[in-house]
């Protein structure tokens, strides 16, 4: 039994699909648990809930960790070490390997251009401190012999079907899908790497089954020579059939949106990745396994043949 907890997400999904290449018994966990491959287990759970975090756990070999908490400081701070103690607790009573899919917030800003697994862990971000302390907990408990986990690192995703978790979708594609202007922080004139969400589902399903991938941290495969933001802009304009036109937000601007829109006030402390080059180096992970990585041109024309209409749409005047 693999299990996937927080299942209902754009990784989880894609995890379920990958992970039938190597099991048939695969449990999905989440409040609301859909199938995605028919003979999937599902288990409705809280998992805020340290007895339906055991429960969801019992029985497994592999857990996977994608759950996304809302992205709100008081609400991660508040759950995100209590989750994970109650995850790796349970792990450890049940005897459960543990892939965690975790992020870059950790890293030290001054560190973005090149960013490996030897990276300085170095937050300047109170949500990068979470992720940092949770980090820590699990390598910690693989330090001491009590758990064997991995850690499965992703720069920002973008993909098919992704439903208001990825910043890419959010300020590009759906603005200039419905004829507005992008939206991008900070400058336009800065390198930034998005991990295709198909990809990172494969590689972290294939980490999950790999003996020699335990008690260590990889980041995900993720394409070379990543685009500006002009750039990312242009490109996925140019797919969609419609004028590359954006505007750029400063930090005072994200700061004065946040006054009208909650979700923007968790904004600028996070705009240091977008004022520099943000490049994600998954060379440790190439050099282990074999595995072609999407590029971001087809990754671009996947997404808008599977989410947004053919035919150009009209610009806004």
């Amino acid at each position: 039994m693999q299990t996937i907890l927080g299942a209902g997400g754009p990784i989880g999904i894609e995890l379920a699909k990958a992970l039938t290449a190597y099991t048939s018994k695969i449990r999905l966990v989440n409040r609301n648990p859909v199938k995605v491959n028919e003979t999937d287990q599902l288990l409705a759970a809280d998992l805020s809930d340290r007895k339906k975090v055991f429960e969801a756990v019992q029985g497994s070999s592999v857990v996977y960790v994608t759950v996304g908490f809302p992205y709100n400081l008081k609400i991660w701070q508040q759950n995100w070490p209590k989750f994970i103690k109650n995850v790796i607790d349970a792990c450890i009573e049940n005897n459960s390997k543990l892939v965690f899919f975790d992020n870059i917030y950790m890293y030290d800003p001054n560190y973005l251009n090149g960013m490996d697994e030897e990276t300085p862990i170095n937050p300047s971000s109170k949500k990068g401190k979470v992720r940092a302390e949770i980090a820590a907990m699990i390598m910690d408990k693989v330090k001491e012999g009590q758990l064997e986990a991995l850690i499965a690192r992703s720069a920002d995703f973008y993909g098919p079907s992704i439903k208001n978790s990825s910043m890419l979708t959010e300020t590009v594609f759906k603005p200039l899908s419905t004829g507005k202007k992008a939206n991008w922080m900070a400058s336009l004139n800065h390198k930034h790497s998005f991990t295709y969400t198909p990809d990172a589902g494969k590689a972290t399903a294939l980490l999950g089954n790999s003996a020699e991938a335990y008690n260590k941290v990889w980041h995900l495969p993720t394409a070379k020579n990543p685009y500006t933001g002009k750039e990312w802009i242009t490109a996925i304009a140019n797919e969609m059939g419609v004028k590359p036109r954006f505007q750029v937000a400063s930090s005072l601007i994200v700061k004065i949106l946040g006054i009208f829109m909650p979700i923007m006030r968790e904004m600028p402390e996070m705009m240091y990745q977008y004022d520099r080059d943000y490049v994600f180096n998954s060379d440790k992970f190439n050099s282990q396994f074999e595995f072609k990585t999407t590029s971001y041109l087809e990754g671009i024309k996947a997404i808008v043949k599977s989410d947004y209409k053919k035919e150009p749409v009209k610009n806004d005047s």
